[in-house]
């Protein structure tokens, strides 16, 4: 199933392929979708080629919760917590604090 914002999404990576807001707008839109395996892709080429793109780190988190790989959603919150408070953008540093710590505990 394809709806017309993945394809115009997919329309726009085609002269941009290396944009992370696109990838993250894509990979929202396949969760949306139901088609997480697409949306971790897209958030998994963040984390290689624009890892400081930092909402990918809460968002991607959240997927892996969800596929009940919870030591791998720790260590994404983890590594985004760092990359977050290195870029002194508390607020992200917040929201992924608070995931990682809800499902920590």
């Amino acid at each position: 199933m394809s709806s017309a914002r993945i394809d115009k999404l997919l329309e726009f990576l085609k002269s941009s392929p290396e944009d992370p807001f696109l990838h993250h707008a894509l990979a929202l839109e396949y969760i949306k979708e139901g088609e997480e395996a697409q949306a971790e892709q897209h958030f998994r080429k963040n984390l290689d080629s624009a890892p400081d793109y930092l909402a990918t780190y809460y968002h991607l988190g959240k997927l892996l919760e969800r596929k009940a790989e919870i030591e791998a959603a720790l260590e994404i919150y983890q590594q985004g917590m760092t990359l977050a408070k290195a870029a002194g953008d508390m607020h992200t540093y917040s929201e992924l604090q608070s995931a990682y710590e809800e499902l920590a505990w």
